[in-house]
């Protein structure tokens, strides 16, 4: 009686399940009366490249490395494996396998649980071009209507081609050319018996049967393979036999190195969002970045040399990022977003942390907006600041107090306390106001934000820093200056969008004493780089990240050191022993077009006393060269 049941059962299951396929089959063959053929030719995947700046491919999108192939390259027993591991009846049905979808049946319900599946190789094409990994009635009905619609339309060749070069592989490897060469580094056409039924066997779980990752697991499936091929007389026994106990033979696949990974996967995010998946992966898009190659790899350099030199005298933990903006377009020209993008593609000049001085330019600026001059004198001394009932004793980097000085000496010193006298003489709102300009996000309206106590990325720091080269006007930092379509189109251009953050007057009166700075390393270091700069160090409280923003005429370039965790990295430990040797060693390698700034021209250069502020002359030791 219980056998009968259960025949009825699943009599019962089945009907209901054809019914299902039925209704959903009328349903969607009356609202899909077409299929997109071009999708199943054999050059179906065009991948998308990325250009640098001078035209030359760095990069490209194509979920790596499609390499199609025709129906004549591939080995017939590479087709004999894959039709033994995914769909013994391949030649026989119609994109459909009826008797596959009743033995599923009955298999899964003798044990309870989903242990088979009846997907053909149409259907598993069909899956791979126009479905997502959605698992839901609706979608299966969908697939298997889909499927017979392909069969209607396409040769079992091409149906086999198209899934031989759309089959995923594991390790973002797609298609079975892209596959023999990562695995043995050979032609599809070289492909044994072995590697074929290695490669069907990996399809079922990629990940799982990757030879790279589980060669165990890959060997055990690849006998699996063979052992079907075997009993559906593919191979011969002494075929079988001989094949069973070989070696998977790999051979390591080559680094596939980029010159900015941090960057290209922001470029492909970016991609990804605003033309989608397909066009990306499959419809040969033309990016051109502002990327310079040659800059790049000597950043790459100079930040790697750097932060290993530093693991192994600070903290073994530490690591950095570096990004340069060509100054008046604000154009990314090298990007570097750590040590080493395949031990962590964590972005860290996208990585939020207080930025300590770096800010205090904005502060200055704002205090000329409101009439003061940087002869303008306040003591540097201890004080206690009462704010939002809570007070506050702030101190310098060298605990010690000087006393008078000039605003000039403050910023070119990097003073603390002339800084917060200074925010609090001209108000802490329009400081607030003028770092919402530069695109900060997060702006504590507190005293204590003159001393950069606010949280912010490399990228924005180096953007807003940049106002002061770029005479005041703040430029978006981008990588993309056009995109293409595969018939050479401009889908996408990109728009500079400049916005006048201050004055000309004021932002080069600032950009004079941030040359200050720069003019005393160059002093202290033998071989100085071939151009004017100006610079702006930034480390805040515990030494936590050490920042360093310098620029030349033409570029700007921002670099941070620190640890992914945020720990201090010791005891006084200051950007220009941390950060700055690396924007040193990047820029000695640069040429520069254009070696000084130019000044607003109705600017007058006038020597002061650092610290008294009266006008003075080049025989004062303490003089200073500012605009007025």
């Amino acid at each position: 009686m219980r056998v009968v049941y259960q025949g009825l059962l699943i009599i019962a299951v089945f009907l209901s399940v054809l019914i299902c396929i039925a209704t959903g089959a009328l349903f969607y063959l009356w609202s899909v009366p077409t299929i997109d053929i071009s999708k199943l030719s054999t050059n179906f995947v065009k991948p998308t490249i990325v250009l640098d700046d001078t035209a030359h491919v760095w990069a490209q999108f194509a979920q790596t490395a499609h390499e199609p192939v025709s129906i004549s390259q591939i080995p017939a027993s590479v087709i004999n494996a894959f039709i033994a591991a995914e769909d013994h009846t391949f030649f026989s049905h119609k994109g459909v396998s009826f008797k596959g979808m009743v033995r599923s049946l009955l298999i899964n319900m003798y044990y309870g649980k989903r242990v088979q599946g009846a997907s053909t190789i149409t259907q598993q094409l069909v899956r791979l071009l126009y479905f997502d990994a959605q698992k839901t009635m609706m979608r299966k009905i969908k697939e298997q209507c889909m499927a017979l619609l392909v069969e209607c339309h396409c040769t079992k060749e091409q149906i086999l081609c198209a899934y031989l070069n759309t089959a995923y592989f594991g390790a973002g490897i797609y298609g079975i050319a892209a596959a023999s060469k990562t695995f043995w580094n050979i032609p599809v056409e070289q492909l044994s018996i072995v590697q074929a039924a290695t490669l069907a066997g990996m399809v079922k779980s990629p990940m799982h049967y990757c030879p790279l990752l589980n060669p165990l697991s890959a060997q055990q499936r690849r006998n699996v393979v063979l052992y079907v091929m075997h009993s559906l007389g593919m191979i011969n026994t002494q075929e079988y036999e001989q094949a069973k106990t070989s070696s998977l033979g790999l051979i390591a696949p080559a680094p596939q190195e980029c010159c900015a990974p941090h960057l290209k996967e922001l470029i492909r995010q970016w991609a990804e969002q605003t033309f989608g998946k397909d066009a990306v992966y499959n419809q040969g898009l033309i990016i051109q970045t502002t990327l310079s190659r040659v800059m790049q790899q000597e950043a790459n350099h100079a930040l790697k040399q750097h932060v290993h030199q530093l693991r192994g005298t600070l903290n073994p933990l530490v690591d950095g990022a570096l990004i340069t903006l060509q100054t008046s377009t604000g154009a990314i020209k090298a990007y570097v977003g750590g040590y080493d993008f395949d031990s962590s593609q964590f972005n860290r000049c996208r990585a939020y942390r207080q930025i300590g001085s770096l800010f205090k330019p904005l502060v200055y600026a704002v205090a000329l907006e409101k009439g003061h001059t940087f002869a303008d004198v306040m003591v540097d001394e201890p004080i206690t600041i009462s704010y939002d009932m809570t007070t506050w004793q702030p101190g310098n980097a060298n605990e010690t107090f000087k006393g008078s000085m000039t605003l000039a000496y403050a910023l070119s010193h990097s003073n603390n306390i002339v800084t917060i006298k200074t925010l609090l003489a001209v108000g802490i709102q329009p400081v607030v106001a003028i770092a919402q300009k530069c695109h900060f996000p997060y702006i504590p309206a507190y005293p204590s934000l003159a001393l950069g106590c606010l949280d912010a990325t490399l990228e924005q720091a180096t953007a807003a820093f940049n106002i002061f080269p770029n005479h005041g006007i703040y430029v978006t930092p981008h990588y993309v200056a056009w995109v293409k379509d595969n018939a050479g189109n401009v889908v996408w251009k990109h728009s500079n969008k400049a916005e006048k953050i201050c004055a000309t007057t004021i932002a080069d009166k600032v950009l004079r004493i941030l040359c200050l700075g720069m003019d005393r390393l160059s002093r202290q270091l033998k071989n100085w780089i071939s151009s004017q700069a100006c610079g702006k160090t930034g480390t805040p409280n515990e030494s936590r990240t050490c920042f360093f923003i310098g620029a030349t005429p033409e570029y700007t370039t921002g670099i941070m050191i620190g640890c992914d965790d945020n720990r201090s990295l010791g005891d006084r430990v200051f950007a220009v022993r941390t950060a700055f040797p690396v924007w040193y060693k990047l820029y000695k390698t640069l040429t520069f077009q254009q070696k000084y700034f130019s000044f607003d021209p109705s600017l007058k250069k006038v020597l002061i006393n650092a610290f008294s502020g009266q006008p003075t002359t080049q025989q004062d030791r303490n003089a200073l060269e500012i605009f007025m």
